[in-house]
């Protein structure tokens, strides 16, 4: 696949992550969201659900990899890419390997709790089992926008 394709394929699948932190937005949730792809479709998705849940685990990847894990049936998500808004946290890098999947697709950077460059590589330490492959900035600055558009609003009410 040509790099022209293959970017415009990783733009397609951002945009149904994108669609699901939107509606993380309009629940009142920060408005981070996921999609995991397996052959040429979407297998899983989540956006953000810790504020309706009351659970700090109800991440928008963590829900992604489970409906993924649900709808294959398996704990595995080999041959998996999961496309999300934000730069994974520790708890959902941490998850991402132990699902072994193969590469994770981010939008915007979080300076203040990344684990897939930023603070930390979780993705990709070598002392880990599973290494996943790192594709970063795809639509960051939609899903900035939309992070900080959540964040003024709150500041204001």
């Amino acid at each position: 696949m040509s790099l022209h394709r293959l970017l415009e394929a990783h733009r397609r699948w951002m945009a149904a992550a994108l669609r699901e932190a939107e509606q993380a937005f309009d629940e009142g949730e920060v408005p981070v969201g996921a999609v995991i792809v397996k052959d040429g479709r979407i297998v899983g998705r989540g956006h953000n659900r810790v504020e309706q849940l009351n659970d700090p685990t109800a991440h928008a990847e963590m829900l992604a990899i489970t409906a993924a894990c649900s709808t294959l049936n398996t704990k595995y998500l080999n041959g998996c890419t999961l496309y999300v808004t934000l730069e994974p946290c520790p708890m959902c890098a941490g998850a991402m390997v132990w699902a072994r999947l193969d590469r994770v697709v981010f939008g915007a950077f979080d300076e203040k709790a990344g684990a897939a460059s930023t603070l930390y590589n979780i993705l990709q330490d070598p002392r880990l089992n599973h290494r996943v492959e790192v594709i970063s900035g795809i639509e960051a600055d939609r899903a900035a926008a939309l992070l900080q558009q959540f964040f003024r609003q709150r500041r204001t009410e």
